[in-house]
């Protein structure tokens, strides 16, 4: 369970999965709550949003643990960043803090068994993130050798059952704390800070 207190809590499936799919890679958990699995992939979710797709190394002891019977916890992390009490425009005594955008989703799992949706996943993956670069890399490898790699693989889906959006964006200041913050994290530059000034921005604007 993640602490989310009722200002934070983000409840728009939309913005919920366009978080997951613009940070898709996951940290996904199962397993007994004692002595839990944990590792780290690149999730595919699809067009409805209902359905969750990755693979780990068949030496991976997580996909041993995958039952029908438990849900796996997947966490997608979105962009973060320090937020100083200086930035705020309120002279009010205030303490650092952190802002930051995160989903928990809970999904009943499944392996995959057909080679040829194994083989579509991964397709499916490589293009996608091959699509953002200048000088594409085409999946075009020799039969033998890609029979090699997805035998050393286990793939599964997971049909998602709960959804929960904690994005702490400022949202318990004063608005001009908020904008004042915004401005700050484009002054700090790099791509998580000016993430999250937008996420915040559109917070705001809804």
């Amino acid at each position: 369970m993640i602490y989310t207190p009722k200002h934070f809590a983000e409840d728009d499936r939309h913005v919920l999965l366009q978080l997951m799919r613009n940070n898709s890679f996951a940290t996904v958990i199962c397993g007994g709550a004692d002595d839990p699995v944990v590792t780290h992939v690149p999730v595919l979710v699809d067009e409805a949003g209902q359905l969750l797709q990755c693979h780990v190394a068949r030496a991976n002891p997580l996909w041993r643990e995958l039952s029908a019977d438990r849900e796996v916890l997947f966490i997608f992390h979105g962009p973060h960043h320090y937020v100083s009490p200086g930035w705020y425009e309120d002279a009010m005594p205030s303490v650092p803090t952190w802002n930051y955008a995160a989903v928990h989703v809970h999904a009943v799992p499944a392996i995959i068994e057909d080679r040829g949706r194994v083989e579509s996943m991964l397709r499916a993956l490589v293009t996608g993130h091959e699509s953002e670069l200048e000088t594409p890399w085409i999946m075009d490898l020799p039969a033998d050798y890609l029979r090699k790699m997805i035998d050393g693989i286990v793939a599964f889906d997971a049909r998602i059952t709960r959804m929960v959006g904690k994005f702490k964006l400022s949202q318990n200041r004063p608005l001009a704390d908020r904008h004042k913050v915004i401005s700050k994290l484009h002054e700090s530059g790099g791509d998580s800070a000016t993430e999250l000034a937008a996420l915040m921005q559109r917070a705001i604007d809804r």
